[in-house]
């Protein structure tokens, strides 16, 4: 078996993206199929192979485990091994307990018990996603959150930073002001390196806060042949104004106000004041 095992661990680094069963068979002709059973499961048995299951045919597909990830997965029965190995397949969006219940076919307490062993060796952990705050979903512990779970570079601990959105707009808004006119690389290179922002902002992250002061008349962008730049607003539009203030849109009488009624404009002592803004 000896001669089986090492001949399978040599086919992975000739197919290191993993080997179809039907192939493995046919890569090693002169190695029986009971031989290359035992070869498997001593593989397995070590961590250094994983079977990945096709959900489209359900065929098999072996993969070899990294020395390193080996070693962290020392020690795991088959059941804690199956559960990683679907948490790690949902990547960096992480895996619904209940999706985990039904990808496994085990019972949710056994999914529950095998959760908190993976926890305590620091193998996954635990994230809520910004949309569905009451589900809880589980990824590999080493990785980063993609930006639909975490919310991206808005949300702190889960909730809607207005605070920081409102800092970058002023700290935005102030250098357009001073540098008199800024392209999106200018002002993504200021909030950088002035260290404004603790996580690294994109250019699409910026472009949204530079969008936020456009749609609020403060400043205005200027199509120019080598991209788009921004500047100040030329007529900034005003907070309030007559037509903003009209008292008629929040009038709780509105529907029955008539010229000759009883409720009328002509006798509105709110829409006189309105009248003399």
């Amino acid at each position: 078996m000896e001669r089986a095992t090492n001949a399978i661990l040599d086919l992975f680094r000739r197919m290191p993206d993993g080997i179809p069963q039907h192939v493995l068979s046919a890569e090693l002709p002169d190695i029986s199929n009971n031989v290359l059973a035992s070869a498997i499961n001593r593989l397995s048995k070590e961590k250094k192979l994983q079977m990945v299951q096709n959900a489209a045919d359900n065929s098999i597909t072996y993969k070899e485990v990294e020395a390193s990830k080996s070693a962290r997965l020392k020690g795991l029965v088959a059941e804690e091994l199956l559960v990683y190995q679907c948490i790690e397949a949902a990547g960096n969006t992480g895996l619904w307990t209940k999706d985990m219940k039904h990808k496994t076919n085990l019972q949710q307490t056994q999914v529950t018990k095998i959760l908190k062993q993976l926890e305590s060796r620091n193998l996954v952990k635990a994230i809520k996603p910004v949309n569905q705050p009451s589900k809880k979903f589980y990824m590999l512990f080493d990785l980063e959150p993609a930006r639909e779970i975490t919310g991206g570079a808005w949300y702190t601990d889960q909730d809607y930073d207005s605070e920081f959105i409102e800092v970058l707009q002023t700290q935005c808004f102030n250098f357009i002001k001073q540098a008199g006119e800024a392209s999106l690389e200018e002002v993504s290179a200021f909030i950088h390196d002035k260290g404004i922002s603790k996580i690294q902002l994109r250019d699409e992250d910026v472009m949204m806060i530079l969008e936020t002061l456009e749609f609020d008349g403060r400043v205005d962008r200027i199509d120019n042949e080598d991209g788009d730049s921004f500047r100040q607003a030329m007529l900034a539009i005003p907070k309030t104004s007559a037509f903003t203030s009209i008292p008629c849109g929040v009038c709780p009488v509105f529907t029955e106000c008539t010229p000759d009624g009883p409720i009328s404009p002509i006798t509105c002592i709110y829409y006189q004041q309105w009248l003399d803004f």
